[in-house]
């Protein structure tokens, strides 16, 4: 049986959709990834400084870092309803946009000894915009992804999803370590922390330009035909459920790992910042070779067998993994932990888009997948960074980790559940 796309014809050029969808994606990523390896000199900054614990203006800044990400299910609702009304390449145009506009507003935020209470401010507004785009952009992005994909390689296609995500983050962290290690304190906390996202602003007008140049994988509907805001939520809401049940443990897992885990060794291993944003970088990199092969393996055995590696893997080793980071190790063995996790991760990271879309019929695909993915990481991947940090300002960093494992446990049973889509047609 041959599977299909959404249009009557599949694109001709697949390699084009992949640069279309990655390039976008990853500019989108770097921008929402560089707040958070600079989270501790936008506290400094942006902040008043707390009498008590020096930790309070870092627990401030990772706030605002999950006020973005309660933004993210609006903007999966919203903008994923743009790309099953008006297709998926406009609501991607739309989506990186609104991301370089929100990186420029975060890079010429005024700091907190210029104008008070307005620095935070302005600073939450940009993280709204910017959670409103990414939110948006998983939606529209892993629809466009799986559907632009040929027989038997929707779970290939669906890994470059992580690839560019990862390609975003990497260029971000890569960035921020590079200006740690060649500009002073007094540069970086002054002018030095600004620069990522001024680029990022410039970078996502590249991004627009190679989007524009899409093959469409879903004509807009007729105006009697559109989908209505909520008819995802209202006619599948077994499908809605899934997603969370899906999402809730591979999130935690993802953000902890690729995002916290650099503060995590600095706050817990005691790392200096150049050291812990270089082992990330290095784990990072390792991190997006290993998608494309999740991915195609996924296509030969099926998802469930990877997603149970993930989860079961991750509720086991979590806990002694983050107690090895925590207790004082070299910058090598903190390397080899990170990477070990990555192997882990990749097995919810390289099929998660595929998994998804394989949920939903066309119709409704962008915004079914966009709303339940964007609330359940905004509960509990955009509240990773600080949960952690919370752990440690009450005395038990160790908590988080036990945390971690019980949603990735609650993922788990999920799994068992989950119908097997790999050599399933796309439903129309």
């Amino acid at each position: 049986m041959t599977e299909t796309t959404t249009t009557a014809t599949r694109p001709a050029r697949p390699v084009r959709q992949l640069l279309a969808a990655s390039v976008g994606n990853a500019v989108e990523w770097y921008d929402w990834y560089a707040y958070t390896f600079l989270a501790t000199y936008i506290a400094a900054q942006i902040f008043p400084k707390s009498s008590g614990s020096p930790l309070v203006p870092l627990l401030s800044t990772f706030a605002v870092f999950a006020v973005g990400f309660f933004m993210r299910p609006v903007g999966g609702l919203l903008l994923g309803a743009v790309a099953d009304r008006r297709g998926r390449r406009t609501a991607l145009t739309v989506t990186i946009l609104l991301m370089g506009g929100s990186s420029l507003l975060v890079g010429l935020t005024p700091t907190y000894a210029s104008v008070g209470v307005l620095a935070p401010i302005v600073l939450v507004l940009a993280r709204l915009l910017q959670g409103l785009s990414v939110g948006g952009e998983f939606a529209a992005s892993t629809t466009f992804l799986v559907e632009s994909a040929g027989p038997g390689r929707r779970g290939l296609f669906s890994s470059f999803q992580y690839v560019s995500t990862t390609a975003g983050q990497l260029a971000a962290s890569g960035i921020a370590a590079l200006l740690v290690s060649r500009l002073s304190d007094g540069q970086m906390d002054g002018w030095g922390w600004r620069v990522p996202f001024v680029l990022g602003a410039l970078l996502s007008l590249v991004g627009f330009w190679i989007r524009r140049g899409a093959h469409e994988t879903h004509a807009p509907a007729e105006r009697t035909e559109r989908p209505g805001l909520f008819d995802a939520l209202r006619k599948y809401p077994r499908q809605s459920l899934l997603i969370c049940g899906i999402t809730a443990g591979g999130t935690i897992s993802y953000y902890t790992w690729t995002s916290y885990l650099p503060t995590y060794a600095e706050l817990n291993g005691g790392f200096e910042k150049s050291d812990a944003l270089l082992a990330g970088t290095i784990s990072l990199a390792f991190f997006a070779v290993l998608q494309p092969l999740g991915g195609l393996l996924s296509d030969r055995i099926g998802r469930r067998p990877l997603l149970l590696f993930f989860g079961l893997g991750f509720a086991l080793l979590i806990v002694p993994l983050l107690k090895i980071v925590g207790g004082g190790v070299t910058f090598g063995t903190l390397v080899l932990v990170q990477c070990a996790g990555m192997v882990l991760l990749t097995g919810f990271t390289s099929i998660s888009a595929a998994v998804n879309a394989e949920i939903f019929p066309a119709r409704v695909r962008a915004s079914g997948i966009g709303f339940p993915y964007s609330l359940t990481v905004a509960l509990f991947g955009g509240t990773a960074p600080y949960m952690g940090t919370l752990f440690k300002e009450i005395g038990n960093p160790g908590l988080f980790a036990w945390y971690v494992a019980a949603l990735c446990l609650v993922s788990s049973a999920v799994f068992f559940r989950l119908p097997e889509n790999a050599h399933k047609e796309l439903e129309k």
